[in-house]
């Protein structure tokens, strides 16, 4: 049985950071005088882009002036709390496990990532690493995967693929890409919705990685 190449994405999978996230969110949030969020109230609001959540959550669309002020709000606190976060529990061992194929996609800014990355020491595990080079919030992850995954050509079988992330956007990214998915239950997708999308979903990495192998059985 050959291994899955899996690709790992960032905020909310390998990266533990749903504590600043919220934290940041409720930051912008209370920039058009919206109340703050909790963990669980945020596993059930967010979807992508999320430009549309703060349009639900105020009714309208934000104003290019609103979403730029508060896209810059959120970035400012995230950066400030985000050297306190660290990787997920049993995210090292796994990235480290002999002989298994693996890249990292991630909708967070490329040149903020790879120093991020690189400061954990585990960038030599993955045969690329690729963030978002676009406007934050306001598109999906499915483009982006296509064109991860051509880069990374002839060296993955894309019917051996499987990306593991945290959020339905991510099985929606897989599914336009043509490769597979499982869903982690640690970051920003609530389990009931991320059960509602039809891929299999882990509470933990460990089990994440034993159903990405059992999906390329």
């Amino acid at each position: 049985m050959y291994a899955p190449h899996i690709v790992w994405d960032w905020n909310g999978t390998l990266f533990d950071d749903i504590a600043a996230v919220v934290d940041a969110s409720n930051a912008a949030f209370g920039e058009l005088g919206l109340p703050p969020m909790t963990v669980e109230e945020y596993r059930e609001w967010y979807r992508i882009p999320v430009i549309d959540c703060y349009a639900d959550r105020l009714g309208r669309m934000p104003s290019p002036q609103e979403w730029q002020r508060m896209d810059a709000v959120f970035h400012g606190h995230y950066t400030a709390m985000r050297d306190a976060c660290g990787l997920t529990a049993g995210a090292l061992d796994l990235l480290a496990a002999a002989g298994r194929s693996q890249s990292l996609l991630s909708m967070y800014g490329h040149e903020e990532l790879v120093p991020l990355v690189r400061s954990f020491g585990i960038h030599e595990h993955f045969r690329r690493v690729d963030g978002r080079d676009g406007t934050s919030g306001t598109s999906g992850k499915g483009q982006y995967l296509v064109r991860h995954l051509a880069a990374l050509g002839d060296a993955v079988d894309p019917t051996r693929t499987v990306l593991i992330g945290d959020v339905p956007d991510d099985a929606a990214a897989a599914a336009e890409a043509g490769v597979r998915a499982v869903l982690y239950t640690g970051g920003a997708g609530s389990r009931r919705e991320l059960s509602r999308v039809g891929v299999p979903v882990a509470d933990t990495l460990a089990e994440a990685v034993s159903l990405a192998e059992a999906l390329v059985a």
